[in-house]
Parts: C-alpha cells; sequence; structure tokens
C-alpha cells in the first residue's frame, strides 16, 4: 500500500479511501465490521463517510453510516489512532436535515457535535462539506445553462463561506476536527475558501472530493492542476462511475441487490447511450489485458498525476478484494493507450 500526504495536512493517507454509503441501507454492521477490518489488514488507513449516509438517502437511512462506524470504533478503541476518520455536512435541500436549511457556521457547530455522537470518537480527521450551498455544476449538473449568479448573490455567498469556515475555525481549536476539506465544488469554491482562510487566519482546505472517473473527467486537467498548486488532496469519489464502469448495467441489466436497482436521489444520469457505448470498449480493453473493467477503472484513476487517494465502496467481500488488488497492478504503455483511445472517442458520455 502506498501513502501520500493528505495536501498540506500533517497526515498520510493510503492510496486507496474506503467508502461506506452503503452501509446501513445495503450493508449491515457485520458487512461494515468485515470490510473494515480487511482494508486495514490490507494497508488502508482511510475511511470516508458522511452524516447523509447511508444511500440513497432517506429520513430512515440518516446518520446510520456513521453510527455502525461509531460502533466498530467503540470496540477497537486502541485503533483509533490508526484510522484516519473523514465525514461530511450534508448541504441544503435534504428536507429531514436540518428542515432543508443550507449550511451555515451555526449548522456546522451543531452538525459536528452530532457527528462526534454518532461516530463515538472526541475528534474527526477531516471534515468536509458534501456540496456548496450555491448552484454548482455537481451531481452531473455540468452543462451550460446554470442560473448565472449577481454580484449581491456572490457578495452573500462569499460572506457565508466565512461564516462556515469561522466556524470550522472554532472546532479546528476545540480539538473536534483536525482538517477542514470540500466535496462537490468548483476551482471557485476552493479558491475563496483560500482567500478567506489566508484573509482572516482561518483553516486552510486541504482536500476536495468530486466525482471523477473515465466517464467524468471535468475536473482534468484544470481543477487538479489548481490542486497540485495550492497543496490540496484531490479525492475521487464514484471511480467506477456508480458501478457502470463494472459492465454489469450493460444492455439495461439490474442485478438483484444492487446500487442501481434501488431508486435514486439524482436518477440514473450515467446509464446513457453514449455511456454504454464507452464501458463496452472499456470492457473489451480490460478482458484484452486480463483484468477485470472494475479493476482497469480503478487503476486507471489512481495513476491521475494529482489524484491523492481514490475512494472506493463494496457491497461485497468479494467486491473489496478485487478493488484493493487494482492498486497494484501495473499499467504499461500499450493498455494507457488503449484506454486513451476510448476516451478520445467518448470524453463526456454523460
Amino acid at each position: 500500500m502506498e501513502y501520500r500526504r493528505l495536501g498540506s495536512s500533517g497526515l498520510q493517507v493510503s492510496q486507496v479511501c474506503l467508502g461506506s454509503m452503503t452501509w446501513g441501507k445495503q450493508n449491515n454492521q457485520h458487512d461494515a465490521d468485515e470490510q473494515i477490518n480487511y482494508a486495514l489488514a490490507k494497508g488502508v488507513n482511510f475511511i470516508d463517510t458522511a452524516e447523509m449516509y447511508a444511500v440513497p438517502p432517506s429520513p430512515e437511512t440518516y446518520g446510520k453510516t456513521e453510527s455502525i462506524i461509531g460502533s466498530w470504533l467503540h470496540r477497537h478503541k486502541e485503533k483509533r489512532d490508526e484510522v484516519i476518520i473523514a465525514t461530511k455536512i450534508a448541504g441544503g435541500g435534504l428536507s429531514w436535515v436540518r428542515e432543508g436549511h443550507p449550511i451555515s457556521g451555526k449548522s456546522v457547530t451543531e452538525a459536528i457535535d452530532e457527528s462526534l455522537t454518532r461516530l463515538q470518537t472526541d475528534y474527526i480527521d477531516l471534515y468536509q462539506l458534501h456540496w456548496p450551498n450555491r448552484i454548482s455544476p455537481h451531481f452531473g449538473k455540468h452543462w451550460p445553462g446554470m442560473v448565472q449568479p449577481t454580484h449581491e448573490d456572490t457578495e452573500q455567498e462569499i460572506a457565508d463561506m466565512l461564516d462556515i469556515l469561522e466556524s470550522i475555525g472554532k472546532a479546528v481549536d476545540a480539538g473536534k476536527i483536525r482538517y477542514f476539506g470540500l466535496s462537490d465544488d468548483t476551482p471557485w469554491g476552493i479558491q475563496t475558501y483560500l482567500r478567506l482562510a489566508q484573509a482572516n487566519n482561518l483553516p486552510k482546505v486541504v482536500s476536495i472530493q468530486n466525482e471523477f472517473n473515465l466517464l467524468h473527467t471535468k475536473d482534468w486537467p484544470y481543477l487538479i492542476e489548481q490542486c497540485i498548486h495550492e497543496d490540496i488532496a484531490y479525492l475521487p469519489w464514484s471511480p467506477l462511475a456508480g458501478g457502470a464502469l463494472t459492465g454489469k448495467y450493460l444492455n439495461g441489466a439490474r442485478p438483484e441487490g444492487t446500487r442501481w436497482s434501488l431508486v435514486q436521489r439524482q436518477g440514473l444520469f450515467r446509464d446513457t447511450q453514449l455511456s454504454n457505448k464507452a464501458i463496452a470498449a472499456y470492457v473489451d480493453v480490460a478482458k484484452a489485458h486480463n483484468m477485470t473493467p472494475a479493476q482497469l477503472a480503478l487503476a486507471w484513476c489512481n495513476q491521475v498525476d494529482g489524484v491523492t487517494s481514490t475512494i472506493i465502496g463494496a457491497t461485497t467481500m468479494g467486491q473489496l478484494k478485487e478493488d484493493l488488488q487494482a492498486f497494484s497492478l501495473p499499467l504499461d504503455e500499450t493498455l494507457l493507450n488503449d484506454i486513451f483511445s476510448v476516451y478520445q472517442q467518448y470524453p463526456m458520455p454523460f
């Protein structure tokens, strides 16, 4: 297992981050315990969660994943310092989470305390904003036509961001969180938080996690280049495009118990005619090089310059073992050329 520094923080994280969003819906406590124990034994030291999880999000599953991780931490207190725990505050729009209100300094303070309780820990290593308050191109919404903010909108947004950052600073000072990160944000969001932090002596953003995979590369190279120069860790989520890059959903297949067999809050925006053609082509490349399609997608993601730790998620131990093996598989020039040939045909299929 390779370890990399988490941006400008003092944390060394494994190149693989264990995602947890299915724990509490598709997976139970026993499943999660098994996954955590196996991942740690293989050198993974980084676990990502969120107050919103499990998914698909609902009032019934809200907070369940953090509670499952908290149960494991309670039973393995001696390992707390060995594990880097990242969690997130939900953005606005979920009626059962603070009545759907957007993130504020006050809600940050409340959410941190609630996450600490569910996680049964005294501190959170990395605390992230799950998505920004403003309209932004996340969850597949990256085409022209977004509502353009006015100058007054921008001024208010910046004031709200400072309010949030000030609460983050207080939580750091109190020892409740160690570092601050973003999720589903943009270069403007990153730069604004950096500027506010420098001007007000507040915590610097050390990481950002955005969707990034062979079907969805909008952050490369521009946002990722910014991360490299600003010493911000880039953490790809959904490196398998919600499981699509495994090929299991091709031709309309919906295997029982899989994520796409469940109702999705954002819909199946990855399921398009073009994306299915791209996936089929990547599946063929993987077969030609004696890899599984999942391993091809994960190994490609891991080798992208600027990627710090790739967030994987599995519902079975077989999937977890397959995924972890991907990070020790070499990608030679021939294989990379074959991948790039497909990418050139389908650079943005959804």
